[in-house]
């Protein structure tokens, strides 16, 4: 009984969105950065792309060439990244260190996969 609720549940839901995605438009963007606030660092930005990827232009660069790596809110990342909370993680952990001498010589062990 719970599974055919389920089931129909599931199949209204995808209805309801195929139908509706159908009829919403894409419109044309003319800003390529629409999320960011209109500063000189946005305006620098989408210039320098501009003339990078304008083939002939005196700065242009060969798609081959090009490299730009993302995060997951989409800016730019740096070459090796890591990521705040392992930065925090290992911050705290030197902070504590005097706190807890025994650490020096206890190794960590994984958590079991076995439940109970």
């Amino acid at each position: 009984m719970k599974n055919k609720f389920f089931t129909v549940l599931a199949s209204a839901i995808l209805g309801i969105t195929v139908s509706f995605g159908g009829s919403f438009r894409a419109s044309a963007q003319n800003d390529p950065l629409p999320s960011w606030n209109d500063t000189a660092a946005k305006g620098a930005i989408v210039e320098f792309v501009g003339r990078v990827s304008k083939a002939g232009g005196p700065d242009f660069v060969a798609p081959a060439e090009r490299i730009a790596t993302f995060d997951n809110d989409g800016t730019l990342w740096v070459e090796q990244p890591m990521y705040v909370q392992m930065a925090f993680a290992l911050d705290r952990v030197k902070a504590l260190a005097s706190l807890h001498p025994e650490w020096k010589d206890t190794q960590l062990s994984r958590p079991s996969s076995k439940r109970t």
